[in-house]
């Protein structure tokens, strides 16, 4: 179904068709876009299978803790774009979900709770010293793609997490196994998103499938989400060089 998927936007650009996909196959094509995922990385490679210090970790979780930061604010720019009050209904539960119905609570703070768990003190991580250039430049195009590409092209780029439970499948299996050191505790965001991104997934495909109704829509939507990868995978890429390449030289 993915191959056919392709094949037929290759053949489409070719032919100057602009037939639309059906449901099936536009899904089809933006699960495509799982090979470019950044649970291939060689830092999620070295992570996963317990080959990370303890500094290494901590390095990942403080430049991690800046895309976690934007994600509730990639969220309101969504939420400002889109014309359709049903919609700003449900999505607003995805910055309820980050930045927490109360004090102390929500992912953001999962995150931090993380960082204390690994050994970083909190207000390190919140000043922001331990980023690296790149992983903010990254994080910040996604926050600048959603505030001014349509507000569908920004849901579409979400759909990373089609591919996210796999990915924190491994990634909690990797903690508990090879860095004993973590408080359990702290693994509570990973725990979290098991649940979380395969609902939020299911959202996202529901109004992609509802709004691209146009071949060229559907593509820019497929072209979203490479994006989207694409800042993920140069989030790790700048972590790897800062806190691997650099340290092994």
């Amino acid at each position: 179904m993915i191959l056919a998927a392709q094949s037929d936007m290759v053949s489409a650009a070719a032919t100057g068709e602009q037939t639309p996909l059906d449901r099936d196959a536009l899904v089809a094509a933006l699960r495509a876009q799982a090979p470019n995922y950044h649970d291939r990385h060689p830092f999620h490679v070295l992570m996963n299978s317990g080959q990370l210090s303890q500094r290494q970790i901590q390095g990942w979780v403080a430049n991690r803790f800046y895309y976690q930061k934007i994600i509730p604010i990639k969220d309101a720019a969504i939420l400002s774009n889109c014309p359709h009050p049903e919609v700003r209904r449900r999505w607003i539960q995805r910055i309820l979900d980050h930045d927490g119905e109360d004090e102390g609570r929500g992912g953001t703070e999962a995150w931090l709770r993380l960082a204390e768990a690994v050994g970083l003190g909190r207000q390190d991580v919140l000043d922001e010293h331990l980023v690296v250039p790149g992983v903010r430049f990254a994080a910040d195009a996604y926050v600048t793609f959603a505030r001014t590409r349509p507000w569908i092209e920004a849901v579409a780029s979400s759909l990373t997490e089609l591919f996210a439970p796999d990915l924190m499948s491994v990634r909690l299996a990797a903690f508990e196994r090879y860095y004993t050191w973590v408080e359990p505790a702290g693994l509570a965001y990973f725990r979290a998103r098991l649940t979380l991104a395969p609902r939020d997934a299911e959202h996202a495909i529901e109004l992609v499938t509802r709004y691209c109704v146009t071949r060229e829509q559907q593509e820019r939507a497929v072209a979203a989400l490479a994006f989207k990868c694409d800042v993920l995978w140069s989030i790790l890429e700048a972590t790897h060089h800062a806190y691997v390449e650099i340290e092994s030289a």
